[in-house]
């Protein structure tokens, strides 16, 4: 089963750049990857850029409205994913545990909807 694994952190709750941490920060995250990719798992993955770049999109009364920055009023932001393929939920938890921000933020895990679309 997919697992998507939501990385959320407050700004400056992780080490930053120019941080004496920094460096054992990120090896951490090189660490998770290579965990995923040689247990098989890793599906994709990427660091997400700021939400002030964000852009939300919805329709209201069949018109587009655009919204600058993330729909969610929230101090937490989503900094990145992963997507994994676990045989189960414990071994989603056990992977996402791996993920250094779960020290710092949260990290959701949401199984993806497998959907058949009609031919």
């Amino acid at each position: 089963m997919q697992y998507l694994a939501l990385i959320y952190a407050e700004d400056g709750a992780s080490p930053q750049p120019g941080d004496a941490e920094f460096d054992s920060y990120m090896q951490g995250y090189y660490a998770c990857t290579k965990t995923f990719e040689e247990s098989g798992v890793m599906r994709g993955g990427e660091a997400l850029e700021h939400t002030s770049t964000a852009t939300s999109v919805r329709i209201r009364d069949g018109k587009m409205e655009t919204m600058d920055g993330p729909f969610a009023e929230t101090k937490e932001r989503l900094g990145g994913y992963y997507l994994l393929d676990c045989k189960d939920l414990d071994q989603a938890i056990e992977m996402a545990a791996l993920i250094p921000d779960a020290k710092y933020g949260t990290v959701e895990l949401r199984p993806v909807m497998n959907i058949e679309l009609p031919e």
